[in-house]
């Protein structure tokens, strides 16, 4: 049964309409999969000799910091990992059994880049531990404990997929528990770092995280084997609408009303508000660059600067319009202007950037000048990379599916040529007009050019849009043959 699910896995693959574009997009994965798990297996190698220089005990370090590892593993998997729903619709017409579906479905997500990363770190370094004398069957032990936890944490993702509420608590934890470790409140590796050491330690704790990895795919095996059918848990669900109707847009007419649709999207879809959250954490970005010496006055501080404010803007609008694909078709048989939907768009990143930028004020606490450059890299981004990505929207055209946990951030179709250029032209246009002023001795003169960027934009805002209208037309019949697309 194995070897005939994996059949249709190829056929799939090879028989899709967008083979060429399928294939082309795996070699740059397999490529990208391959720079990742050089670097993690160097850091694997490295983390050993590293500490053991700076006089920490490898091994101990490694378990001191592991539950906050853990926890960004969780957390990159809460927002990006793909939930095998979407591939157990297609096989419940055929004639399989329920429980091989399940276990099938279950079985590809151990073999994800998720779970087969960590292994180009944790082998690398376990191998190190071997060859420097730890004792063999404690080593042993510990990486099978280890990769338990990881699987555990696999499955557990997938029961807590869409519960926002659960996540948030979970997160509030252990935001407080950093915090106060690092006011030296309460260090919770005390006792986490015992229970992974004890891995080593103490060769029967090894039957802890196995058996909780038992019990959680038991409990993950039954939840999706439950209400296996199209019209139980696999259907699309539909929400009821609630009280927040944001009436007083309407007073913008056409605007108001697609603002409205967007607005209640990013409040109520999971996959919608990732660009929020995603934008909440672009927003932090700027912490690596405003707070090392090594890029003050730098050509880097203007490319954390496009992140910091331009979080959302990025995000939402490089998907425009495939957050309507669902209904794309729909929308071009009716009289609607593709000014006044795109108008819509623009003014949601553009309200989106004004208050990265407001709450962007934080950086002043590291100068004034730090300020004053995301305030000139907003403007830009208001004023020229807001039609950019919408340029790039055109050309993306990735169906996405809001019922999913993956979409955009990920699609094969939203690769290509055109939509590369437009991304790296986002960031390399404000690094060149900063590296003027560097240049000019004077960064005020790169950060007036980068704002003047901006204000040149919002001047000729009216002949952009025309422009952005035409392509959008044109590309219009390509965008509904891709968004008819379902594999």
């Amino acid at each position: 049964m194995i070897k005939h699910f994996l059949t249709l896995e190829w056929k799939s693959f090879v028989r899709s309409a967008s083979f060429k574009t399928n294939l082309a997009f795996k070699i740059f994965m397999a490529l990208l999969f391959l720079y990742f798990a050089t670097m993690f297996a160097f850091a694997g190698i490295g983390a050993f000799y590293g500490l053991k220089k700076v006089g920490l005990e490898p091994l101990e370090t490694v378990n001191k910091y592991m539950i906050y590892y853990l926890f960004v593993d969780m957390t990159m998997r809460y927002f990006f990992q793909k939930i095998p729903t979407l591939t157990i619709r297609p096989l419940l017409v055929l004639p399989i059994k329920k429980d091989t579906i399940v276990h099938f479905s279950l079985g590809k997500t151990v073999l994800n880049y998720f779970n087969t990363t960590h292994a180009f770190f944790f082998i690398p370094f376990s191998l190190i531990l071997l060859l420097n004398g730890y004792n063999a069957l404690g080593v042993i032990t510990w990486h099978i404990g280890i990769l338990s936890v990881i699987l555990f944490i696999n499955f557990l993702n997938i029961l807590i997929n869409n519960k926002d509420v659960l996540f948030g608590i979970v997160v509030t934890i252990v935001i407080g528990l950093i915090a106060s470790q690092y006011y030296q409140l309460f260090d919770i590796t005390i006792y986490t770092q015992s229970l992974f050491q004890g891995l080593y330690e103490q060769f029967w704790m090894v039957l802890l995280p196995i058996l909780a990895l038992l019990i959680i795919y038991y409990f993950t095996f039954n939840f999706f084997k439950k209400d296996l059918t199209l019209d139980e848990r696999l259907h699309i669900k539909k929400n009821l609408a609630k009280s927040n109707d944001l009436t007083w847009l309407n007073q913008f007419g056409t605007l108001g009303t697609f603002l409205k649709n967007d607005i209640k999207l990013l409040m109520r879809n999971k996959r919608a508000k990732t660009t929020l959250y995603m934008s909440f954490f672009f927003l932090l970005y700027g912490l690596i660059f405003f707070t090392q010496d090594i890029y003050k006055n730098s050509v880097m501080q203007a490319f954390a600067a496009v992140f910091v404010t331009g979080g959302f803007l990025i995000n939402f609008g490089q998907f425009v319009p495939s957050w309507d694909s669902s209904y794309y078709q729909l929308m071009m048989t009716q009289s609607i202007s593709y000014k006044e939907y795109l108008n819509s768009k623009w003014w949601l990143m553009v309200i989106g950037t004004a208050i990265s930028m407001l709450l962007a004020s934080f950086y002043i606490y590291f100068g004034w000048e730090i300020y004053v450059t995301i305030l000139a890299v907003g403007v830009y981004n208001i004023g020229f990379n807001s039609f950019l990505v919408l340029f790039t929207g055109a050309y993306t055209r990735t169906a996405i599916d809001l019922e999913s946990a993956k979409g955009a951030f990920g699609d094969k179709k939203a690769f290509n040529i055109k939509t590369l250029l437009f991304s790296l032209s986002q960031m390399i246009i404000p690094i060149l007009l900063f590296g003027v002023g560097l240049l000019a001795d004077n960064i005020h003169i790169g950060l007036a050019l980068i704002a003047c960027f901006g204000i040149l934009g919002l001047l000729f805002k009216s002949r952009i849009f025309f422009l952005i209208e035409k392509i959008f037309q044109k590309e219009k019949y390509n965008a509904i043959v891709a968004y008819k697309q379902k594999n």
